[in-house]
């Protein structure tokens, strides 16, 4: 008997340790030819001013990855609808929209750290 077109059921638990969540400011993506990576990101300490690589002043935003989530290719497409439609939601529950331009004045499209740190494409 095949279990393809078969009814499933998640039994999923929220260990305690993990039932507060982290804070996050932001969140990098990025992705290797086997994995996406969501690297949540909190601010350490307010941007500082400082000067770029050839001298053009520009703001440092201290901060942390505060947890890294690995999915593989195929359910980056279930995470996306599910976003899409809990920001919908939220929209039409509070009227809030997005905003004009991004909380960093950035959308951190990632990688911000080295993307080999602590990755293992074979999984």
């Amino acid at each position: 008997m095949s279990d393809e077109g078969m009814p499933q059921q998640l039994q999923i638990e929220l260990p305690d340790d993990l039932a507060g969540g982290n804070y996050a400011d932001f969140a990098s993506v990025w992705h290797t030819p086997n994995v996406f990576v969501l690297d949540f990101i909190a601010v350490k300490q307010p941007p500082t001013p400082s000067e770029g690589p050839n001298g053009e002043p520009m703001l440092v935003v201290p901060g942390r990855v505060v947890s890294r989530i690995r999915i593989p290719p195929e359910q980056v497409f279930e995470v996306a609808k599910a976003l899409a439609n809990q920001l919908e939601s939220w929209e039409q529950e509070t009227g809030r929209k997005e905003p004009s331009k991004p909380l960093f004045g950035f959308g951190a499209p990632g990688p911000i750290i080295d993307p080999k740190e602590g990755e293992n494409d074979d999984d």
